[in-house]
């Protein structure tokens, strides 16, 4: 059997109409060129809380539920499955989830990924746990006879997970990632941190994009699985997303900072 699965990235902005139309668009394009999944990156639906806006207060609930029947139904009208980053409201005064919505190629959700570890203090003052509430699912389905589960992130620290898939016979993980917007000055800090003679001697500049592609190869290895890796492209972005087979060979890799969509036949 046969899955082709279309890794997405765009750069992410606190603009949900803005957000949509490049899913749309992506969306469009992995089905023209034969896809029956599309992967997109953390939070591209709704926006990164502090990141690309400073909390959720008075946020646009209604709109972005809008925004996101429009993803369900084009992919029911695309007949393409869908797992697309966003924010999940909760009742009262509950922070929303950072999640991922698993939409199948009929138009409907069949599962929701919240993510697990989120950064920042428990008592909630910065880092993801200032904005969002933690998950405690593992989604499992099934794509064209692939099993699948997805990832947030964060979540690539820690190891458990990954093998706990490997329990259940995954052999794809969706992890969509969000590390962009750094701005020049930034951009210099993180140079810094590296370290000038060490730039050199690495694939990247910056220690998240050091560390994130090898550790997506040696999990894809140790557990035979593949891995759809993606991230935002909003500039500058720390690393381009990127498509892992079960031996840990990157099969495929978008431009950094650029839109794209990468076609991996797995």
């Amino acid at each position: 059997m046969t899955l082709t699965i279309a890794t997405c990235q765009f750069p992410v902005d606190r603009d949900i109409r803005r957000n949509t139309k490049y899913c749309l668009t992506q969306m469009r394009q992995a089905a023209d060129r034969g896809a029956h999944v599309a992967h997109f990156s953390e939070c591209c639906l709704s926006g990164y809380a502090g990141v690309e806006f400073n909390s959720f207060r008075g946020f646009d609930w209604e709109l972005l539920e809008n925004c996101t029947q429009q993803v369900l139904y084009l992919a029911r009208t695309l007949r393409l499955w869908v797992i697309v980053g966003s924010a999940h409201r909760l009742s009262g005064r509950h922070k929303p989830h950072n999640c991922l919505y698993i939409i199948n190629d009929r138009g409907r959700m069949v599962d929701r990924y919240d993510k697990m570890f989120c950064t920042g203090p428990r008592k909630g003052v910065s880092g993801d746990l200032k904005h969002y509430t933690p998950g405690n699912h593992l989604p499992v389905f099934t794509i064209n006879g692939v099993r699948c589960g997805t990832q947030i992130c964060h979540d690539f620290r820690y190891p458990e997970l990954y093998r706990e898939y490997s329990k259940r016979k995954v052999k794809l993980v969706f992890h969509a990632y969000h590390n962009g917007h750094m701005s020049d000055r930034r951009r210099r800090v993180a140079r810094a941190e590296v370290g000038r003679t060490h730039i050199a001697r690495n694939h990247a500049d910056n220690v998240w994009g050091i560390t994130v592609p090898p550790t997506m190869q040696a999990y894809a290895a140790s557990n035979h699985l593949w891995i759809s890796a993606n991230n935002t492209s909003a500039r500058h972005s720390a690393w381009p997303s990127f498509v892992v087979r079960p031996d840990g060979v990157i099969t495929g890799r978008l431009h950094l900072n650029r839109a794209g969509v990468l076609l991996t036949t797995i």
